[in-house]
């Protein structure tokens, strides 16, 4: 109804809405693509046979465009060649055989959330680009090269997308509701990051419970971002809301991008949810978790 140009609207289908985020076992190998993201695949740092630890970083950037990877698990590195992904493509990853689960030091894993956002812009695009963050609503763009506009282009506002419109998924609908403090902290961080003093919160009307946190907004920007230009163009920084809680925990937990929460639903899996899972896990355990 927001749209005067009109559209499509599908059946929504949100079967996993209800139930809360449970936290997947650790699968015994995970496969890591070192092309999660858009632009240039990471280069791998790690041989085959080299112990790794959580959150270690495992293969670096390899351009502009690119993003570092981190090891989701502890282990052993079992192999470093292309695998079959879900698209069917033929890509580099990385496979650890997983032993234990130990952390690197210097990720704080406590619960509290902490506030206190100290790092100046650049530290922050700096410690963004570290953890190796790419938007999470699907696109995988490196986001310290969002955070970095071209010369000429001033960011004047900051939008979160909170819509979540794929007619299944629930998994922001979820953290939205879970990690709300986390999520605010983590746009005050990006506001911090272009240097913005407003930040807009859009939601759809479909998870209105998602509003009760008192800081979040649902609001438009009256513009139009021409055909084939970014929406930089028009003064707008646009992140996904599981961008933004990845944001907070790398600027303030320092911890990298090495889990998510994914939504496994359908009408034909027994228990539709959401899972926060390890990067590279099969997606077998994700049916298997979901009731098969």
């Amino acid at each position: 109804k927001t749209f005067k140009i009109g559209g499509v609207h599908p059946p929504e289908n949100k079967l996993s809405a209800a139930g809360k985020i449970q936290v997947l076992p650790i699968p015994e190998k995970v496969i890591i693509p070192l092309g999660q993201h858009i632009g240039a695949p990471a280069t791998p740092i790690v041989q085959k046979g080299d112990k790794v630890k959580t959150g270690q970083l495992i293969a670096q950037a390899s351009g502009f465009v690119s993003a570092n990877i981190h090891s989701s698990v502890s282990g052993t590195v079992s192999a470093i060649d292309n695998i079959i992904d879900a698209a069917g493509l033929s890509k580099p990853a990385i496979t650890i055989q997983v032993e234990g689960d130990e952390w690197i030091p210097e990720i704080d894993r406590s619960e509290k959330p902490a506030h206190n956002i100290t790092l100046s812009k650049e530290e922050i695009v700096k410690a963004i680009a570290a953890a190796g963050i790419v938007g999470m609503g699907g696109a995988t763009f490196p986001t310290q090269v969002k955070l970095t506009p071209p010369p000429g282009n001033k960011a004047e506002v900051l939008i979160i997308n909170g819509v979540e419109c794929e007619p299944y998924l629930t998994a922001d609908h979820r953290i939205m509701l879970e990690k709300a403090e986390e999520i605010i902290i983590g746009v005050q961080i990006l506001m911090k990051a272009i240097d913005v003093k407003r930040a807009i919160i859009g939601i759809e009307n479909n998870k209105k419970d998602a509003i009760a946190e008192k800081q979040l907004i649902q609001a438009t920007v009256n513009r139009a971002v021409p055909s084939g230009a970014l929406p930089i163009a028009v003064g707008a920084v646009v992140q996904n809301v599981g961008t933004a809680l990845a944001v907070y925990e790398a600027v303030m937990k320092n911890k990298p991008l090495i889990e998510r929460v994914v939504t496994v639903t359908g009408k034909s899996v027994k228990n539709p949810g959401n899972f926060l899972c390890r990067i590279g896990t099969p997606i077998s355990k994700l049916i298997e978790a979901a009731g098969g």
